[in-house]
């Protein structure tokens, strides 16, 4: 830390919690190790079997068994990058429980923070520091820790969920560093308000959980879906791979009708008749292609970074009205 030439408020908040930093550290190093190992695992089973000559098709012994040990390996694989999105989904609460009680609930709620602002340090430059060492390690870490997943998500041979999968899409692009700037911002306003240790952290991870659960909840309109239309009777246009899929309906002219319209009638010519009555002359499809991840990531990061923009102006307005 010596080389990075902290001063002040930060050098004491380092060196105060520099257990829980190393111990942070070095989860998120076992976690890279276990990355690196398990995709190493997957790739050799891969390259035998791609060496045997075998196919599918082949039910000799020995490409049933190379064959099976490949699915197995890319089973493996696949349950560690879901299981490895979930602790990224996890990491911004995480953080942010961090911030709302040891960093600053345990300080209010003991009143060591006099001490600080006895020595020359403001109210308001002790809360800078105390949001700006998390943000700082926070900026650097959970991006790399990002790359690093996406990365392994495109290793050959790798049977791995798709793009907008809850774990996929929370833990790859810049969604991550703005969910965890978040949650600091929100730890600390939960932390000036109830000035309590526990107390703190529970509400921050509640109140975080509850904006990832409405983001995730609106998260197909944040950009505009693309739309397949079919007429009446047509086989119906297949969708790009790797699609996330939003919703269907029919058509009238161009007016929308649910699908459930017509089509729940007991008897075919009753639904000829209700589609004839209605005017329907196709079916639509709605969905995201994965040319709109990044769309649906920035639009959703943007407004991230602004409930955690207004998180910190009212952390710094709580602090003036009660300790001005």
């Amino acid at each position: 830390m010596s080389a990075l030439a902290l001063r002040g408020p930060a050098r004491v908040i380092v060196r105060q919690h520099r257990r829980v930093l190393w111990i942070a550290g070095a989860l998120a190093l076992a976690g890279i190790v276990l990355l690196t190992a398990s995709v190493w695992w997957n790739s050799g089973p891969a390259d035998t079997y791609a060496d045997s000559g075998c196919s599918f098709l082949d039910t000799s012994p020995r490409c049933v068994a190379a064959f099976d040990d490949m699915l197995s390996h890319q089973a493996w694989l696949r349950d560690v990058l879901r299981y490895t999105g979930i602790a990224m989904m996890v990491l911004p609460a995480a953080i942010g429980m961090f911030v709302a009680g040891p960093l600053i609930g345990r300080e209010l709620e003991s009143g060591t923070y006099r001490l600080a602002w006895s020595q020359s340090v403001s109210p308001a430059r002790w809360l800078v520091a105390k949001l700006t060492v998390p943000a700082a390690i926070t900026v650097v870490a959970v991006p790399a820790l990002s790359a690093f997943y996406a990365w392994c998500r495109t290793a050959p041979d790798t049977d791995r969920p798709a793009w907008y999968d809850t774990t996929v899409y929370a833990a790859t692009g810049t969604l991550p560093t703005a969910s965890a700037l978040l949650a600091i911002a929100l730890g600390a306003l939960v932390a000036l308000l109830v000035r309590r240790t526990l107390l703190a952290m529970g509400i921050t991870a509640m109140v975080y959980g509850a904006v990832a659960l409405t983001l995730g909840a609106v998260r197909s309109s944040l950009w505009a879906v693309s739309t397949v239309v079919t007429p009446l009777n047509a086989t119906p246009a297949g969708l790009p791979g790797s699609t996330l899929f939003v919703g269907s309906g029919l058509m009238a002219g161009e007016q929308r009708l649910s699908g459930e319209t017509c089509y729940q009638a007991p008897v075919p010519e009753l639904v000829d008749r209700c589609l004839a009555g209605h005017h329907v002359t196709g079916t639509y499809a709605d969905f995201h292609p994965a040319s709109h991840f990044w769309p649906l990531q920035l639009v959703g990061t943007g407004i991230v970074l602004v409930l955690a923009a207004v998180a910190v102006a009212v952390a710094f307005r709580v602090l003036r009205r009660r300790h001005a």
